[in-house]
């Protein structure tokens, strides 16, 4: 695509929008990156969807309301964290080589070869001035990857001097995991690294659907419903009965693939503390796909605020942290990731691995628009 950039290993500023199933608002996040290594990591914000947005996106993901004017509206809503966030680092369009927009999930079934993020691209790249990598998921699916999960690379970029093997644990509203060892092989390609990745279950979805059905709220604020609840073990042992969990990986999911049924009998807090072991258990079951085991975990996404969560997770893995351990920005690292993912598709590198996402090969991808 820039074929000027492409041979090069020349660092830039590209920036990075994530959406997530969870619905709340977007991340905006900006590195300075070749597309291999990290050089700099700018500042990065959150911009929070209002109450009545938040409605509207909800009612068109499932599938009862405008779809193509939430899509415009979520794109301008994007164009507008780009300009807060340029305006807070002191740089202009011309500063920033490329844009990586993930746009908002509404619908994730791999398995029927499908896959669909909503955002306009051609629309960012005009208001924002500046070129723009979005799509990324659909390429990998056409390659006979799930399309997801996409961060792993990402995750083994900022790990290459760590004592390996880890797992980066990701709960957003699906939850993935990245493990990362050191591979055989020699060479200074993230390629050479040893990575595998799956969707492990429901991250922070269902336990937000479950707070906003029983108190009006989109979340469980601070594990304090879950942390008031106790655990029905014979509902986390029907949920864990879905077929899901004993698929090979790689695997991914669907933000609906999961139901209620097995809890609907529960008080809210009950309800709330059963899904949030659940969670943890599926997390837990993931560990049995992993070359070898883990020897810390590491955990980003807004599930890392949930000290419930948190609390569970300990019980079941060894040396679990929040990834601020590490020094990295938990709530960036997505936004962080797709601006990193930018970079490579500008360069033809590949986004995914057949170990990451079943792909038949490393696969590149992203729908380019140049401004």
């Amino acid at each position: 695509m820039h074929k000027e950039f492409k041979e090069s290993g020349e660092a830039v500023w590209a920036l990075g929008l994530m959406s997530g199933t969870s619905l709340d608002g977007i991340d905006a996040a900006l590195i300075k990156t070749c597309g291999e290594e990290i050089q700099a990591f700018g500042p990065w914000l959150s911009l929070p969807y209002d109450e009545a947005f938040k409605v509207r996106l909800r009612e068109a993901v499932h599938g009862r309301g405008d779809m193509l004017a939430a899509e415009h509206d979520l794109t301008l809503k994007h164009y507008e964290a780009v300009r807060q966030l340029l305006a807070s680092a002191h740089l202009t369009r011309k500063d920033v080589k490329v844009i990586g927009f993930h746009g908002q999930t509404v619908a994730h079934r791999p398995q029927e070869h499908l896959t669909w993020q909503i955002g306009d691209g051609a629309l960012l790249a005009e208001k924002c001035s500046i070129d723009v990598v979005c799509d990324f998921r659909r390429r990998d699916v056409a390659a006979g990857g799930e399309g997801a999960p996409l961060v792993p690379l990402y995750h083994a970029a900022l790990s290459r001097a760590m004592e390996l093997p880890i797992a980066v644990l990701n709960v957003g509203g699906i939850a993935n995991v990245t493990w990362i060892g050191r591979s055989e092989k020699s060479g200074d390609s993230l390629l050479d690294m040893d990575i595998m990745a799956l969707d492990t279950g429901p991250g922070n979805v269902m336990m937000n659907e479950w707070a906003l059905r029983h108190t009006g709220l989109d979340c469980d604020t601070d594990g304090k419903m879950a942390l008031a609840g106790k655990v029905d073990a014979k509902a986390v042992e029907v949920m864990m009965g879905n077929p899901y969990f004993a698929k090979q990986p790689p695997k991914s999911l669907d933000r609906n693939h999961f139901d209620y049924a097995a809890i609907e009998h529960l008080s809210p807090e009950d309800g709330a503390a059963t899904l949030t072991e659940f969670v943890a258990a599926t997390v837990q079951k993931a560990c049995e796909y992993f070359p070898a085991e883990a020897r810390q975990w590491f955990v980003t996404g807004g599930g890392r605020h949930n000290p419930a969560l948190m609390q569970a997770l300990r019980a079941k893995l060894p040396h679990v942290y929040a990834v601020e351990a590490l020094g990295w920005t938990g709530d960036a690292l997505e936004a962080q990731a797709f601006a990193f993912l930018a970079v490579r598709s500008l360069k033809g590198l590949a986004l995914s691995l057949p170990t990451t996402t079943g792909a038949l090969r490393a696969v590149t991808g992203g729908a380019y628009y140049r401004a």
